[in-house]
């Protein structure tokens, strides 16, 4: 099957126009016009973490392998428990985690047991040391009442059984199921190759970090937002540095990325500007398509997939403005990466907030407001915005913990109102 063209993509869809797109609806091209990646590698559970994984793990064991001890105390068989008077119970030999006690064991009779110690043969019930009476090496009493048949006993497979799917494809994989492997006795597990993002910037007025600032020109610090953003999402990264608004510069560095990367990320050129030939290149190596979409920050931006000597990759041309590059990345750019890498991509979690001060909005854009999300005095979740919403005042950004979401139909927002918040924690 062949996959679609950006074309035939957007003529599915109604009222389309790439000067005055709806966020919604230029996540759904992306998310459309996006297809995974088919590369697999084994590796070894430690080196696991955070990558991909490119198969469903299906449990060949019971996780416990045996019903056992969920405390230090004392097993027995629960039909013995007497309703109304104490149970006196014979202590026959002690169950340790690792070494099991393997004799039989009466109705009237009880076995020491640890936590995590196999349960003897017969007994359902464990009684907390605690909660025994005149215990000794010899009996323990049981005031009535302390348990009920089948307490304080972990069921052979009741955290994984034999045959049941551990982790489904397309998870990325967290320590804990590193322990959850490790525990089914997997050694080497398969995921998805890394991701290959190829970025730049382009500007005559940038400069890289340690040449000198000479006037009208500026540090390109994008490009260390882009390294961070595409660190955490876990992709091999080729910095290409800055590229200078020249038609042979520019075509060269689409050219190098494309054949050698899966994706390609750009600041930068897509405005309307005398000097942008960024826009003219894009369009002349591929399928790509310029879109002005109703957001603030944002606006400009490039989408599409671009080929050269018979590779391809796809391409995110962001704004040059530094936060207009992390919230396009972020609302863009950062579901379709996932996507290529085969994992599941659930939506951002949205949490609501109240606004402690009255916020500006024009219906018609989605805004994204930097925000510090707190805690009230009542234990509600309140937000502020950090001042100046300009998309060139990355100092406000890096004061946020939290992105307040104003959505396309939203209006002016009065102190008190509910807003939606995206917490950066766990996602920049």
């Amino acid at each position: 099957m062949n996959h679609p063209t950006l074309s035939e993509v957007v003529s599915c869809l109604s009222g389309y126009d790439p000067d005055a797109l709806p966020v919604e609806q230029a996540q759904q091209i992306i998310r459309t016009y996006v297809a995974p990646l088919h590369a697999v590698e084994k590796v070894a559970i430690r080196s696991a973490l955070g990558r991909v994984l490119a198969s469903d793990i299906v449990s060949t064991i019971n996780v416990p392998a045996h019903d056992n001890s969920a405390m230090d105390g004392y097993a027995f068989i629960g039909a013995a428990l007497k309703a109304d008077e104490p149970t006196a119970l014979r202590v026959v030999g002690t169950s340790y985690a690792g070494r099991a006690y393997d004799g039989p064991v009466a109705a009237d009779e009880c076995v020491r047991i640890m936590t995590g110690a196999v349960m003897p043969a017969g007994c359902d019930t464990v009684v907390p040391q605690e909660f025994t009476s005149q215990a000794d090496t010899h009996g323990v009493m049981l005031p009535p009442g302390v348990v009920r048949t089948g307490d304080n006993r972990r069921l052979a497979g009741e955290d994984l059984a034999a045959g049941q799917p551990a982790l489904a494809k397309g998870k990325i994989l967290r320590p804990a199921d590193l322990g959850l492997l490790a525990s089914l006795g997997v050694a080497e597990v398969p995921v998805q190759r890394r991701l290959r993002v190829a970025f730049f910037s382009t500007g005559d007025e940038l400069r890289s970090i340690g040449e000198p600032l000479d006037e009208g020109c500026v540090y390109d610090s994008n490009r260390y937002t882009l390294y961070g953003m595409l660190t955490r999402l876990g992709c091999d990264i080729i910095d290409m540095g800055v590229v200078k608004d020249d038609p042979a510069a520019l075509e060269a560095a689409f050219r190098s990325a494309c054949e050698n990367a899966d994706a390609i990320i750009t600041s930068g050129g897509v405005s309307v500007g005398a000097a942008d030939y960024t826009k003219q290149m894009m369009a002349q190596l591929g399928d790509v398509t310029f879109w002005k979409i109703g957001m603030r920050p944002g606006r400009p931006m490039a989408f599409g997939k671009i080929a050269s000597a018979g590779h391809s990759a796809y391409l995110f041309g962001l704004p040059g403005n530094p936060v207009a590059v992390m919230v396009t990345f972020y609302f863009f750019a950062r579901e379709a990466l996932l996507h290529m890498m085969g994992a599941q991509v659930p939506p951002l979690p949205l949490l609501p907030a109240r606004s402690e001060a009255p916020i500006r909005k024009k219906p018609g854009r989605t805004e994204y407001q930097r925000g510090i999300l707190s805690v009230a005095a009542d234990g509600s979740r309140q937000v502020r915005i950090t001042g100046a919403q300009g998309s060139g005042i990355l100092r406000s950004m890096s004061e946020a913990n939290c992105m307040v979401v104003l959505g396309h139909d939203q209006g002016n927002v009065q102190a008190g109102d509910l807003v939606d918040v995206l917490v950066f924690e766990g996602l920049v």
